[in-house]
């Protein structure tokens, strides 16, 4: 059962939240794309993991490899592997399930298009007028004052 729970813990570390002043590994030394724009609009959203699936699969998985270690003969090992597996997967769910505040923000380029960015934060960060920059490069788009 201790498996289970480490897993879990190293399962829980895989979700990362990026911020706009908070760069991955992989993300320091790669060349941004900058561009000036205006704030157009604001909007509070829900980010959610996009993972939901794999978190579960990946918990019933091992949920059910560390419940068919307990008691002894092939029936108790059964048992143990389904009540792992049912409790690995809601373990699993519940971690990557977590919920977190973000901002949609539309912004004026001043190229003349018009784009939106989904960031963590919220909209009190800006005001629609604001003068912005924004930055793309390595996969991740960001707007900053």
């Amino acid at each position: 059962m201790g498996m289970l729970v480490a897993s879990m813990a190293a399962l829980s570390g895989c979700a990362t939240h990026t911020t706009p002043g908070t760069f991955n590994r992989s993300e320091v030394g790669v060349a941004r794309n900058v561009q000036w724009g205006t704030v157009r609009g604001l909007r509070d959203v829900t980010i959610q993991s996009d993972q939901r699936n794999v978190g579960t699969a990946t918990g019933a998985a091992i949920g059910g490899i560390a419940g068919s270690t307990l008691g002894s003969g092939t029936r108790a090992n059964t048992v143990g592997a389904i009540a792992g597996a049912v409790a690995g997967g809601a373990a699993g769910n519940a971690i990557t399930r977590g919920a977190r505040a973000g901002v949609e923000v539309t912004v004026d380029l001043d190229a003349g298009r018009t784009i939106a960015v989904t960031q963590d934060g919220n909209s009190g960060q800006f005001r629609v007028g604001d003068r912005v920059q924004v930055s793309s490069g390595g996969g991740t788009t960001r707007v900053t004052h």
